[in-house]
């Protein structure tokens, strides 16, 4: 919905980065606070409307993002969106300064855009600490591991996954996907001092599945299952069989992905110094 003093408006895309912790996810949410509910609320400060944004994807409370990607359709002919996105990102990021949510970039996209649909590639990371003593400057930001973990037996029985499978054992009894058929590009572990990262590539995820890997694959890692116990929980297509879900603390949308001629991925950097020239 737009004022009717508004004669036109332009699609924009906007990279946005939050800390999932006391939020609810991404939807909004009739009770608690998203991210989704917390820009539509600034964008009607800003612009005296009500708006709509489409995020990239729904991710869960809990989950942080560093390369979340949302669409918004704002007036042409307001002053803000007259200049250089610098305006725009300063006016959402001033009302969202009590927050943990970041509106990093923005540019104008062409009308078929959709943050949503127009989507090629999620990338998301786990974090994994692996130590005794628990997380304090990374609390809620990691998941924590008491046990050593095999990096060679958790990258054998990732290999199961790969490619195109039914993931109903690697989706929650609530997920309202159609289809339970999704296709898994890659999956990569490396180190980081303490922490083991997981990075999980796919266009599309059901719900938790991501959660739900990690939780089964850290079941091998620790030596309770072995890595071919990982095709038989596939092919089983029974959630029961996999392992638990990972708690959100460590997952991170890290990047979306869009064919060139709709959204590059080259966005932005815009320092406040360079408006000044």
């Amino acid at each position: 919905m737009i004022n009717l003093e508004f004669e036109s408006t332009m699609k924009y895309a906007l990279l946005i980065e939050y800390n999932g912790n006391g939020l609810v996810g991404w939807q909004k949410q009739d009770i608690g606070i998203s991210v989704q509910g917390s820009l539509e609320k600034v964008a009607k400060q800003i612009f005296n409307d009500e708006f709509h944004i489409q995020g990239s994807g729904r991710t869960d409370a809990g989950v942080h993002a560093l390369g979340q990607v949302a669409h918004i359709e704002l007036p042409s002919n307001h002053r803000l969106t007259s200049k250089n996105p610098f305006y725009i990102i300063s006016a959402f990021n001033a009302l969202l300064k009590d927050t943990a949510i970041r509106v990093i970039s923005a540019k104008p996209v062409n009308a078929e855009f959709n943050a949503r649909f127009s989507a090629i590639k999620r990338y998301y990371k786990y974090r994994i600490l692996c130590r005794a003593a628990p997380p304090g400057i990374n609390k809620g930001k990691v998941w924590h591991c008491r046990k050593s973990l095999d990096l060679n037996l958790m990258q054998k029985g990732i290999k199961y996954l790969i490619g195109k499978h039914d993931f109903t054992s690697f989706r929650t009894i609530k997920c309202q996907a159609k289809s339970p058929i999704r296709t898994l590009d890659e999956v990569t572990f490396s180190t980081e001092g303490e922490e083991i990262i997981i990075r999980v590539i796919a266009q599309s995820f059901l719900h938790s599945q991501v959660r739900i890997i990690v939780g089964t694959i850290l079941k091998i890692g620790d030596k309770t299952w072995k890595p071919k116990d990982m095709d038989i929980i596939l092919k089983g297509k029974n959630r029961s069989l996999a392992g638990p879900t990972a708690p959100p603390d460590g997952l991170y949308l890290e990047k979306v992905d869009y064919p060139d001629d709709i959204l590059n991925n080259n966005w932005p950097l815009i320092y406040e110094a360079e408006l000044k020239k």
